[in-house]
């Protein structure tokens, strides 16, 4: 499926990890995405402290610092809180219940064939010694999405299995209680690339390998950082030709130059040599100087009075409860659980 395809009846369910300010690679994986959905279909972005804490126990200051930083690159970005609903994960205890009731329909042994589970456990060195709220995350997920009835998840590749494993929770619920209360949601991947790599050049932009840029970034950090951007290693003078697959630098260009053509031309010249990482690098500069000022600014602005934007929080969370209670409400009453 394809952002194009998602229409007005669609819900969308979203969100990130509240371990840090955002970066790059979530404007271009997710969050300018939710910018032009939140006029095109009803969208619930979650704020995600909870499943933050499933490995950041010994951290908690840090998640929950966190909650407003990501709240600030939401609104600098261009979300609206009255048109997204943007809510804190764990003031919706209505995902916890839906959580107890779906381990019940999910083994240990499926839990740890998770592809995503498994790669994260392997990532973090965790072996056997897995905290059981990170195992059970799958689980949690699954209460996120339902709860809201969501139709469209968007996430990167490495999540489908996520969506999957929801979505046999879904079925395994509705043929436990013989009726379609909870909807399966479709995955969606960002159809231009779901992943930055690092400056570094490293696979993957990630907060934990400290090879991103925030985007709140300064001008002169956005300068540093493309300065230090992986090119290629071969490409030792300007009559060089040069590889453009693997350079970093181009593939920030693809990413975020408002021009295509032009990039197609600098990647032409540079293959056939005569173009040096110092004009490349300046062009990506300049398109990065000229994306993150305003963002930067409107962020600025906002963090003036951290109060609104918690109150802003607040009024999205009391909306999302609301969604979350009805749903959890018809699946007590199709458990039996509706006690007079």
């Amino acid at each position: 499926m394809k952002l194009s395809d998602i229409t007005s009846r669609d819900i969308i369910l979203t969100g990130d990890r509240t371990t840090g300010p955002l970066h790059l690679g979530h404007y271009v994986g997710s969050l300018r995405n939710r910018v032009i959905l939140q006029d095109r279909c009803q969208q619930f972005l979650l704020l995600a402290d909870a499943q933050a804490l499933t490995d950041n126990m010994g951290n908690y200051l840090k998640v929950r610092d966190n909650v407003l930083q990501v709240a600030l690159d939401y609104l600098a970005v261009g979300i609206e809180p009255h048109k997204s609903t943007v809510f804190i994960q764990s003031l919706v205890p209505e995902l916890t219940e839906l959580t107890s009731y779906y381990l019940n329909l999910v083994t240990v042994s499926r839990l740890e064939r998770n592809p995503t589970i498994k790669d994260e456990i392997k990532q973090r060195g965790y072996e056997r010694d897995i905290p059981a709220g990170f195992l059970t995350y799958p689980a949690a997920q699954a209460a996120d999405i339902t709860a809201f009835k969501a139709t469209v998840v968007p996430v990167g590749e490495d999540q489908i299995p996520m969506i999957e494993q929801t979505n046999e929770i879904v079925r395994r619920f509705n043929a436990s209680v013989e009726q379609a209360v909870l909807v399966e949601a479709r995955a969606v991947v960002p159809e231009v690339g779901a992943r930055l790599p690092g400056i570094d050049g490293m696979a993957k932009m990630s907060k934990s390998l400290g090879n991103t840029l925030t985007l709140s970034a300064s001008a002169h950090e956005i300068r540093q950082a493309v300065r230090m951007m992986y090119t290629d290693p071969h490409h030792l003078r300007v009559s060089d030709p040069g590889q453009v697959e693997g350079n970093v630098v181009f593939s920030y260009l693809d990413a975020f130059h408002p021009d295509i053509e032009q990039v197609e031309r600098l990647k032409d010249h540079y293959r056939q040599g005569g173009l040096g990482d110092t004009v490349i690098k300046k062009h990506l500069e300049e398109c990065l100087q000229e994306l993150l000022a305003p963002i930067r600014q409107r962020r600025e602005e906002y963090a003036r009075d951290p109060a609104a934007v918690m109150a802003m929080l607040k009024e999205g969370t009391a909306r999302a409860r609301q969604v979350a209670a009805v749903t959890l409400s018809e699946v007590r009453a199709a458990m039996g659980l509706n006690y007079p």
